[in-house]
């Protein structure tokens, strides 16, 4: 099924950039009789299946929503569960990540992580730095509110200082301020296990992502559902606030540069 479905992939229209809020996995283990951890170790294997069918379409950038500010509410027992696979996990997966040549980065507040997590995720940062061919992100300890708010405090003291003046700051500035600063914007996002919601990920770099939702748990997720995916980001007509014949005539133009 999985190549059936990427046969029918254009590789001349890819998105360079998919997020995916991995939902759904308490859900999914609870459904099994199970603790709500059971199914976060079996989310693993999904993240390592979607990175397989990314690499496969050489898919450029992908970020992965593992971890929010406001998970740090959840119950201590799951969330000391969740740093200890954080590890183990970082820990496990670093050669293969050098062994495909991905680049692994993070955003989110490591400040507030334990110091375990934070000593596995410098050292797979630097032992992957070299990697070129595909990009990882890792948003831990992660919202948008957080790094908006974040970026406004700096670009505040940076005014203050004298580096910048009011009335140069424009969209290219904030951007330069963000988490994301170095990736482009996502062109995909797709959220797992039935809810429409963005649940504070990605709010300014999302503006003009496509969005698609689907009801499979993260757990069951694999690369036939990102290649639908795929298919469907494909079928849509994306305008960024232009009118059906603007686009239709840049299309053109576009074939000609891709």
């Amino acid at each position: 099924m999985p190549d059936h479905l990427q046969n029918e992939i254009d590789p001349t229209k890819l998105p360079n950039h998919i997020a995916i809020i991995m939902d759904g996995n308490g859900r999914w283990a609870k459904e099994k009789g199970h603790d709500r951890l059971y199914g976060h170790y079996h989310g693993v294997e999904s993240v390592r299946n979607i990175l397989e069918g990314c690499a496969e379409l050489n898919i450029k950038y992908l970020t992965l929503y593992a971890f929010s500010t406001e998970n740090w509410d959840r119950p201590k027992d799951e969330v000391d569960g969740l740093m200890e696979l954080l590890v183990d996990t970082i820990r496990k997966e670093v050669a293969t990540l050098n062994k495909n040549n991905i680049k692994l980065h993070v955003i989110g507040d490591m400040n507030t992580l334990p110091p375990s997590a934070r000593k596995a995720l410098e050292e797979a940062l630097l032992e992957t730095s070299h990697n070129d061919k595909f990009n990882l992100i890792l948003a831990l300890s992660y919202s948008s509110r957080w790094e908006l708010l974040q970026a406004v405090k700096n670009i505040a003291a940076d005014v203050k200082e004298g580096k910048l003046t009011i009335d140069t700051i424009d969209q290219d500035t904030l951007q330069k301020y963000l988490a994301t600063s170095e990736f482009p914007d996502p062109d995909l996002l797709i959220r797992t296990s039935g809810e429409y919601r963005i649940s504070n990920f990605l709010l300014y770099q999302l503006a003009y992502a496509e969005l698609y939702f689907t009801s499979t748990r993260w757990p069951d997720f694999r690369k036939k559902h990102l290649f639908e995916a795929i298919i469907d980001f494909q079928n849509r007509r994306r305008r960024f606030g232009k009118t059906d014949e603007q686009i239709s005539l840049r299309e053109p133009e576009q074939l000609q540069h891709s």
